[in-house]
């Protein structure tokens, strides 16, 4: 593993922005209002050929522990446990306040290394900040300016006696397999997000499968906010084979009127970049809630995106007529999503641990078929049969025909079609197609593109 070196700091210091320019990309949210950051972040960092995981942590707070901060401040405290080393983040401007004092306490008494990181320190504006910052006992405080990007050779310097050695030991271990075994099949981490409401329980299941409170949960709605990915291994109760998991959890998504806070809109944003990013989304239901409207359009969104879907229908413990809910859930995704009639859908309890094995084996099932390629013969036999079994219709007399067909591309499995008069042929027959596409070729209920092309040659067309 590459050394780790962890962010902590009061809220609204610029821990979030520190973390984004040691990344080198807008990866956490950052906004004016403190307490943005809830849940640990992780990143890879290259700073002048030193290599390290960064982490971004909620801002401390003095809180009950059963509060929200409170319990985001024992998620911090949790973090350093396996810290290589600590930038202990202050505002330069603000100078040195009471809880600044306490943060200093807590770390002395920790076996951890920690470097004094005094930001927003650009210009003359942070020197009195800086000196007074002396007085944490914590040695020489680092002037710089995250937003800026000020002092991070300072940081390096800092730094390169703490975890030098050791990130240059963990240089060979950062590649991550992403590509394909000899049969196509994908051997890098499945890149799984969750999506769904908020509230449906995504990080508590979240939270089941690593087996640690990783996670911010509590019965509050809206608790997450950026969306976190963590790599971690699952092992197949079946096959005993130890499968690469990198989990996506993500903010919940309300209706869009509901919206209009832009820190909610900037979470909801970063869930759609993560439903990007993913191979395979998993939806959550609430079972005590059943499927909403804006359960249709999340999932409409991930198949819009050509991900990988599939249902998770969480809180099974408590459903009430569970069969009844089923089958009514069953029953309204294959109309409301008819484009992949036959989706995943999976009975869970995040609480309990019930249906998870079944999750994710379902899950990396669906990938295989997302990522699936048919060879150029097999295609054909199947497109001649189909062509042969419902011939293209006739509009007005003018006969369409159809040429032939290729895979142009997997994840998602994307086909054209050549042949002449296209522009005529009915919305109906290209679903025939895409169905039998699906149903007849392997590709289950992953989404499937098709293409209609012209032949290359317009004078070939048939009289």
């Amino acid at each position: 593993m590459l050394p780790r070196v962890i962010i902590i700091g009061r809220p609204n210091v610029g821990k979030s922005t520190l973390f984004n320019r040691l990344v080198g990309k807008r990866l956490a949210l950052v906004d004016d209002q403190p307490g943005v950051t809830r849940d640990r972040r992780f990143g890879d960092v290259t700073l002048a050929g030193m290599r390290f995981t960064v982490v971004d942590t909620a801002g401390w707070e003095d809180d009950d522990p059963s509060t929200l901060p409170g319990r985001m401040r024992m998620q911090t405290e949790v973090s350093i446990e396996d810290a290589d080393a600590v930038l202990f983040v202050v505002d330069a401007r603000a100078g040195v306040t009471p809880l600044d004092s306490e943060i200093a306490n807590w770390l002395r008494g920790a076996d951890v290394p920690v470097i004094l990181v005094a930001n927003k320190a650009e210009g003359r504006s942070g020197d009195a900040g800086i000196f007074d910052a002396y007085s944490l006992g914590l040695g020489e405080p680092l002037g710089i300016s995250a937003e800026h990007g000020e002092g991070t050779a300072d940081l390096f310097e800092a730094l390169w006696p703490i975890i030098g050695e050791k990130s240059e030991a963990g240089d060979a271990l950062l590649a991550i397999d992403e590509g394909e075994d000899e049969d196509g099949v994908p051997t890098g981490p499945l890149k799984l997000a969750i999506v769904g409401r908020p509230n449906a329980g995504k990080s508590t299941l979240i939270n089941r499968l690593l087996g640690e409170d990783r996670l911010l949960t509590g019965p509050e709605a809206g608790i997450t906010r950026d969306s976190i990915a963590i790599d971690w291994e699952w092992t197949d109760p079946e096959s005993g084979d130890t499968r690469e998991i990198r989990l996506i959890d993500t903010a919940g998504m309300r209706k869009k009127r509901n919206v209009v806070e832009k820190l909610e809109k900037l979470s909801v944003a970063d869930a759609r970049r993560a439903i990007d990013f993913a191979e395979v989304v998993v939806l959550m239901l609430d079972a005590t809630q059943g499927l909403e409207h804006q359960d249709l359009k999340i999932a409409s969104l991930a198949l819009e995106e050509g991900r990988a879907l599939m249902i998770a229908i969480n809180k099974w413990d408590v459903a009430a007529e569970p069969s009844k809910l089923y089958n009514g859930i069953r029953f309204a995704l294959d109309e409301g999503l008819a484009q992949v009639r036959g989706l995943p859908v999976i009975a869970v309890s995040a609480k309990t641990g019930k249906g998870l094995d079944a999750l994710l084996t379902a899950a990396f099932e669906l990938r295989e078929a997302w990522s699936r390629r048919v060879s150029t013969s097999a295609l054909n036999r199947w497109f001649d049969h189909a062509l042969e079994a419902n011939p293209p219709p006739a509009p007005g007399g003018k006969r369409i025909k159809l040429r032939y067909i290729t895979q142009a591309g997997t994840r998602p499995p994307r086909f054209v079609v050549f042949g002449t008069r296209l522009d005529m042929l009915p919305t109906s027959y290209e679903r025939y197609l895409v169905n039998g596409i699906r149903r007849e070729l392997g590709f289950g209920a992953v989404p499937v593109r098709v293409v209609l092309k012209p032949s290359k040659n317009p004078y070939a067309e048939d009289k």
